[in-house]
């Protein structure tokens, strides 16, 4: 019973390592449910699954941002429908993580799906795509920025960096001051930084100062893995992950072992809602590693 809960635990927050190897969380029993908050007039965020969806209502069609779960693709498109009779023209991708791409096989085959080129290397590798023949895997990508769409529908992806994992996009909605940064910025908690998947510790803080730095007229963040939050809050995420490394630094300067540094972390006071998780153990091995190179 403990490994169960242990694995659901993981995979739930979207930042198992388990994931990070491929690993397909086992079909859902019983309903899905997915849960709509209305962002905009045509801006919609699902929750359930999996990480936070985005759906854009655009003139001609309808882009969603991350398919969640094995299995839950299908309830997204389902959920769709009662929102709009409009198709669904786009799926963007945030990164390659099971809880946010395992849902794009249950997309028709006309759906355009585009992701940042890394991500699409990662994704290659993932059993779920194997399984189906290729189906849902991108079919357009972009190095550190593209816009899609025009006018008032246009859509903007921005890389930055190696944080998460080495292809995490942001996807800003210009006209409605959103932007979906994913789980480069999970929620107020220490984050998963992938190394299986490119992620970097070191370049983490680095990477979400850019963003803060390089996404211009931006009110609203829709998470990973929580709540929206105001802008910024990014900034203050960037300083924490940087406070985390920074500290973990300090550690491993001062002889200690990877285990006994995670034992002894704690949130920092000024970080008030905060909390610590899972994956702190994970990280501090991580950083250390990339301090040895």
């Amino acid at each position: 019973m403990k490994r169960i809960i242990t694995l659901s635990v993981l995979v739930g927050i979207g930042g198992a390592s388990l994931v990070a190897r491929g690993y397909q969380p086992p079909a859902q029993q019983g309903p899905k449910i997915v849960e709509v908050e209305k962002l905009k007039d045509n801006l919609f965020m699902l929750k359930g699954g999996g990480g936070n969806t985005a759906v854009y209502v655009g003139a001609n069609g309808v882009t969603v941002v991350d398919a969640k779960n094995p299995g839950w693709g299908q309830p997204i498109l389902d959920k769709i429908k009662e929102l709009t009779p409009k198709p669904v023209m786009m799926l963007i991708n945030t990164h390659t993580h099971g809880d946010h791409v395992s849902g794009n096989v249950d997309f028709p085959a006309t759906v355009d799906i585009v992701v940042q080129e890394n991500t699409k290397a990662n994704m290659e590798k993932m059993p779920i795509f194997k399984e189906n023949g290729g189906k849902g895997l991108p079919k357009r990508t972009f190095k550190d920025k593209m816009s899609v769409g025009s006018g008032r529908d246009r859509i903007d992806l921005y890389y930055f960096g190696r944080g998460h994992t080495n292809g995490d996009a942001f996807v800003v909605f210009p006209e409605l001051r959103v932007v979906h940064a994913a789980d480069l910025f999970p929620g107020k908690n220490v984050p998963f930084m992938d190394g299986t998947n490119g992620g970097s510790g070191i370049a983490y803080p680095q990477t979400l100062s850019k963003a803060s730095e390089g996404i211009k007229n931006v009110d609203t963040i829709i998470t990973g893995h929580s709540t929206t939050m105001p802008f910024s809050d990014l900034r203050e995420y960037a300083a924490f992950v940087k406070d985390f490394v920074t500290w973990t630094e300090s550690e491993k300067k001062a002889g200690k072992s990877a285990d006994a540094a995670a034992a002894e972390y704690k949130v920092p006071d000024k970080y008030a809602g905060y909390t610590a998780g899972a994956r702190v153990k994970g990280n501090v091995e991580l950083i250390y590693g990339e301090l040895k190179k």
